[in-house]
């Protein structure tokens, strides 16, 4: 393709030069000779139109072909191009793969990650879970519970199995209403009948899980009775007669239902101890760590993107503030780092949205001397202070951080003074698991 618009290059020239001549060749018009054999076609010159063409054309393939210069700002197109490829294959499961690639995958993936996973404790059995596993763990913990402490487990049901507050809060009211009527009038059927197709059954407690499990608790039962005046029967709740200490009973399990909690898997920090390494600052997390949708993650890609551009605009405050809270908003955890006075780094995870005063907790159960007052340094230089009721990703110490750890001057020179050594800063069990960094 090049040769050929050389080619016309040529052309153009000789055409503008005239015709070609030899010094010793006479000036008079002479006949051309005709050429035997295979004959070759005369050339026409090309059009103006295609000469313009030719030169556009040129011009484009001698552009491909010319090495484009790279600059800092291709690097940064190039870096968040492969970090939003390598989150969009986290997040969707990247290529099809056979079992065996895929553990290989996820073996690699998981030594190139500072943590492997978010992980969780179940409360009631002590399991240790991961995000996906939690919510199932626990369910199957309160049904097997059930048919042992059939009031605590329908309680728990009640507010843990259902989302809408607002529709678990009108359900435990209708409830008590119930309980309410009962007490004051024990003798009165009509208020242990409760006719399942009830209006207000229907609307407040057939949709939201376990309260049918905690009447039958209560000691409801399900009998089916006519109605005067219809055909075929009717389903009833009904609740035998009780005396005076079974109410007062239902009393107290009515209390315990107004004042019940979500069951929720509690996180676990993974308490983890490094020896001193250069590589301190360094952090690969894992998708667990994000907060996102599969349509947010899209919005994310777009977003990154756009942040070349984006950065070098002048913004006022107000952008800036709306920047940094949705940039909070993206994640639910944070891994930090805590580098102690002799080197060892501490590590452990957090809900983005933990307090200070968790951190400062976490690291006082991890010393040898917890009783030694200290203070932690965020990346800046900040100091923390435990008393302020800020949040973690209030403090920008989100998806990640580096701090620093120093002990109360005063106190320390006080222990040094006293013949204090300074020596390992971490408890023995911590100790007695350290690993390198990689």
């Amino acid at each position: 393709m090049k040769k050929f618009f050389e080619d016309i290059k040529k052309d153009m020239k000789f055409k503008s030069a005239g015709p070609g001549k030899k010094l010793t060749d006479d000036t008079s018009p002479k006949p051309s000779a005709q050429r035997t054999g295979s004959q070759e076609k005369p050339r026409h010159a090309p059009t103006d139109s295609a000469q313009r063409a030719g030169a556009a054309a040129l011009e484009r393939v001698e552009q491909h072909h010319r090495p484009r210069p790279h600059t800092s700002q291709d690097a940064i197109r190039t870096q968040v191009r492969r970090e939003l490829e390598a989150e969009a294959a986290a997040t969707a499961g990247g290529h099809p793969t056979t079992d065996t690639e895929g553990s290989k995958v996820a073996a690699r993936d998981s030594q190139c990650f500072s943590v492997s996973g978010v992980y969780f404790i179940c409360p009631l059995t002590g399991k240790t879970l991961t995000k996906s596993e939690r919510e199932v763990h626990i369910k199957e913990a309160i049904l097997l519970r059930y048919s042992e402490k059939p009031v605590e487990a329908s309680i728990m049901m009640i507010h843990t199995f259902n989302r809408d507050r607002e529709k678990v809060k009108a359900a435990v009211e209708i409830i008590s209403k119930y309980i309410d009527n009962i007490c004051k009038n024990p003798s009165e059927e009509k208020y242990r009948r409760i006719k399942v197709s009830n209006k207000v059954f229907q609307e407040k407690l057939k949709g939201v899980e376990g309260t049918r499990e905690f009447l039958q608790a209560l000691g409801f039962e399900s009998i089916m009775l006519p109605l005067e005046g219809q055909e075929g029967d009717e389903e009833f709740l009904v609740l035998p007669e009780q005396d005076p200490e079974a109410l007062e009973e239902m009393k107290g399990k009515k209390e315990k239902l107004q004042n019940g909690e979500p069951v929720r898997a509690r996180l676990d920090r993974q308490p983890q101890a490094f020896r001193p390494s250069q590589h301190a600052s360094r952090f690969e997390l894992p998708p667990d760590f994000y907060n996102l949708t599969a349509e947010e993650l899209k919005r994310e890609q777009q977003h990154k993107s756009d942040l070349v551009e984006r950065n070098s605009m002048l913004r006022t405050k107000a952008m800036r503030e709306k920047d940094e809270q949705r940039e909070r908003r993206k994640y639910s955890y944070t891994l930090l780092r805590i580098r102690l006075p002799d080197g060892n780094l501490l590590q452990g995870t957090f809900l983005a949205w933990d307090k200070v005063s968790a951190l400062y907790e976490f690291v006082r159960d991890s010393l040898e001397n917890g009783w030694q007052p200290f203070e932690l340094f965020a990346p800046g230089g900040q100091k923390l202070r435990e008393d302020e009721d800020m949040a973690l990703n209030e403090c920008n110490l989100i998806p990640a951080a580096l701090l620093n750890f120093a002990w109360d001057p005063a106190v320390q020179a006080d222990v040094e003074a006293a013949g204090g050594r300074g020596g390992s800063v971490l408890n023995p069990e911590l100790l007695e698991n350290i690993t390198t960094l990689s």
